[in-house]
């Protein structure tokens, strides 16, 4: 029964999302949430000013109806996951509600306020590490008090009291390296669809229904959304939906127990930050670009790669990157 509470909370989630946007996207031009396009940006990418954003709602709405849906049944027919587990599952759905939260601040002051900038690194960066805080409290106070990180193939090592301060420095680098990858239409959901398909499987092995709950949910709110959002984009999911999008990669990588394979399943999030960061640090130093244009899809564009394109051939990484994982999973 847990698989079908599964298959049916990624029903009603892609339900959700896709008849939200048919409401949210008109809803949206009308009080004219639309993106600006930087002048920084790709030329062509003029042609997207005043696309309605902050679609992200479809699919957080999708993703939290999918998983009180499919607990709900869970819990009638006896399979709902333990107390930690489900202590993880809704901690984790509220360290992506609150990334997502995080994100729309950000959208409002640009969109509405028309300050390009957003928030605040300084506001944005308190800001994810309340979160990151209370994330890693809940767990601890459920009774997860483990400070051991597995490493798969390898072994597993127990960071003590320094496990908390690199956990936060990874939810920090996660959530900002997801938000990054949010850049050409339909990528971010493309490869976070192909994460929630991994981890749906290695949550299966595991058996971690909970964890298998929210990688279905969440896989099929975004299937809902990416039908807006497919090249050419009727909405962009905007900082609200990609920071939510982080904060839920990380829910699904610490729910199983295995935060070290965020950087196998998600290597494309990994790849996108490595290459601003050292974009930034190549023209610092030496006055002289790595690349075309960072984040790295950037530059694949103005090497002439179509969107469509770009995002088949990051989405296949992301795919061999989750094959990796599943094949990790088994070793453990």
């Amino acid at each position: 029964m847990e698989n079908i509470s599964i298959a049916l909370a990624a029903v009603i989630a892609f339900g959700v999302s896709a008849v939200t946007g048919k409401f949210l996207i008109p809803f949206l031009r009308k009080i004219k949430f639309g993106q600006t396009i930087k002048e920084i940006g790709p030329s062509w990418h003029k042609k997207k000013q005043g696309t309605p954003n902050m679609g992200g709602f479809m699919f957080i709405l999708g993703t939290a109806a999918g998983i009180a849906f499919g607990f709900i049944l869970m819990a009638a027919d006896g399979s709902a996951p333990d107390q930690v587990n489900a202590v993880k599952l809704f901690a984790g759905l509220g360290l992506a509600l609150a990334c997502g939260f995080i994100g729309f601040l950000d959208d409002y002051i640009k969109d509405v306020k028309k300050q390009n900038l957003g928030l605040r690194a300084k506001q944005k960066l308190a800001m994810q590490l309340l979160a990151a805080a209370a994330y890693l409290a809940a767990v601890y106070l459920a009774g997860d008090t483990s400070t051991t990180v597995i490493f798969p193939f390898l072994g597993q090592l127990d960071f003590g009291l320094f496990y908390y301060p690199l956990m936060v420095l990874v939810i920090l680098f996660v959530s900002n390296a997801v938000n990054l990858t949010d850049g050409i239409d339909g990528l971010a959901g493309s490869v976070t669809f192909v994460v929630c398909l991994a981890v749906l499987a290695m949550a299966g092995l595991l058996q971690l229904g909970g964890m298998g709950l929210y990688a279905g949910a969440l896989a099929g709110a975004l299937l809902g959304f990416l039908i807006y959002n497919f090249y050419p984009a009727r909405v962009f999911m905007g900082d609200t939906g990609s920071m939510f999008l982080g904060g839920s990669v990380l829910a699904l990588g610490f729910g199983i127990n295995l935060p070290v394979l965020i950087a196998a399943f998600g290597i494309i999030y990994v790849i996108e930050a490595l290459s601003v960061v050292l974009q930034v640090i190549s023209f610092q130093t030496t006055g002289k670009r790595i690349f075309k244009m960072s984040p790295i899809h950037h530059h694949f564009e103005m090497c002439g790669w179509s969107e469509k394109k770009i995002v088949g051939v990051f989405s296949l990484v992301t795919l061999l990157g989750g094959v990796l994982s599943v094949a990790a999973v088994f070793n453990i």
